[in-house]
């Protein structure tokens, strides 16, 4: 594992345990535990991901890259597929011995593997160590040579490319490059406003967190017979409002709601320090914390909705040594203050996520 003074971070968070949450955020948690040795030797999280990236790829294209369909639309000297009427006669094409056609081709230029071609392009520019650099480089060109041409898919393209039980190889390579992009390399052009390093760690770990633990809830608490909702919204019980009142209202947005027969949990996650700077006390929580979730539990209350009238609320915060598990009960609604220390090995941080949440789960 390392000693203290061997063990890489990010600020004071250990690359493993970024790589922990990475896992657990793009639903790879039977990674966990592989590639150790990349993750103990890497500087910072951006070397790991451009090592494993090349790994990745390395390993499809020694194993048959994968290959799809794609619709292509071309004039042809003869008949490929199926002829477009239309466009041959309004253009003429078979006086001058030709014919447009449309047809289905066999590729390896897809959207997964263009994606992973633009994400070495994009880390052979970034990286400092140069021999990592050329190997994403050689990579690319690699992918290049095989016919992998096409530009850097859209979201949309990207959500739609299914990953299949048969492509079960290319998950990593497909979320190696999805981060990339999403997350550790931030564009610093777009919107005018310059990312700073610190930033893009800070926004990084947030984002990580965040995901993390709702795809931890789900994979660890739906077998439990729990229902688990991400990014779920929540509407405001008005009982009058005036014609505009809805447009201009704030939204409300929880991150996790966990529901079974017998109770429901709002659970929030804040990327901040636990604690607020008081001139009274040394340690007091974030009131605009408290009165947010308070206003989650309380805004939903409804005599039709029996759990409404009792759901418990749960603060969760990742610290850096820092532990914190209190509880208090205001109106009927049991409120939660708990922290995940991200310093800790890897296995702690899942066990402490286990007694928060699979603990109360099976209760």
């Amino acid at each position: 594992m390392g000693t203290p003074a061997t063990i890489r971070t990010i600020g004071s968070i250990p690359v493993r345990n970024i790589w922990l949450l990475f896992l657990y955020a793009s639903n790879l948690a039977q990674f966990f535990g592989r590639h150790s040795v990349q993750v103990e030797s890497s500087p910072d999280f951006e070397d790991l991901v451009a090592r494993l990236l090349c790994f990745a790829v390395e390993l499809r294209l020694r194993r048959n890259l994968s290959r799809g369909y794609r619709r292509i639309e071309a004039v042809l000297p003869r008949v490929r597929g199926r002829i477009d009427l239309l466009q041959t006669h309004a253009r003429g094409l078979l006086e001058r011995g030709a014919v447009a056609c449309r047809l289905d081709e066999f590729t390896f230029d897809i959207a997964r593997n263009r994606l992973a071609r633009a994400a070495l392009g994009r880390l052979a520019k970034s990286l400092d160590d140069r021999e990592l650099a050329g190997r994403c480089r050689r990579l690319e060109g690699d992918l290049l040579r095989l016919g992998v041409a096409g530009p850097t898919p859209s979201r949309h393209e990207i959500a739609a490319d299914r990953v299949g039980r048969h492509d079960h190889d290319d998950l990593l390579m497909i979320s190696l490059s999805r981060i990339v992009f999403d997350l550790v390399l931030p564009t610093e052009d777009e919107g005018g406003t310059v990312v700073t390093d610190v930033e893009k760690k800070a926004i990084l770990v947030r984002r990580l967190f965040e995901k993390a633990v709702g795809n931890f809830c789900r994979s660890e608490l739906s077998p439990l017979g729990w229902r688990v909702r991400q990014a779920k919204r929540l509407d405001w019980q008005f009982d009058d409002a005036s014609d505009r009142i809805h447009s201009i209202f704030p939204a409300m947005e929880v991150d996790i709601e966990l529901e079974r027969a017998s109770e429901r949990l709002i659970v929030d996650t804040k990327f901040t320090s636990v604690f607020a700077r008081s001139q009274y006390r040394e340690e007091v929580l974030k009131s605009a914390h408290i009165y947010q979730l308070y206003a989650y539990l309380r805004s939903q209350e409804r005599s039709d909705d029996p759990l409404s009238l009792t759901s418990a609320g749960m603060l969760l915060y990742p610290t850096v040594g820092v532990e914190l598990d209190q509880t208090a009960t205001i109106q009927g609604h049991t409120i939660r203050f708990v922290t995940v220390d991200l310093t800790v090995p890897a296995l702690q941080i899942v066990e402490r996520l286990r007694s928060i949440l699979v603990g109360r789960g099976r209760e």
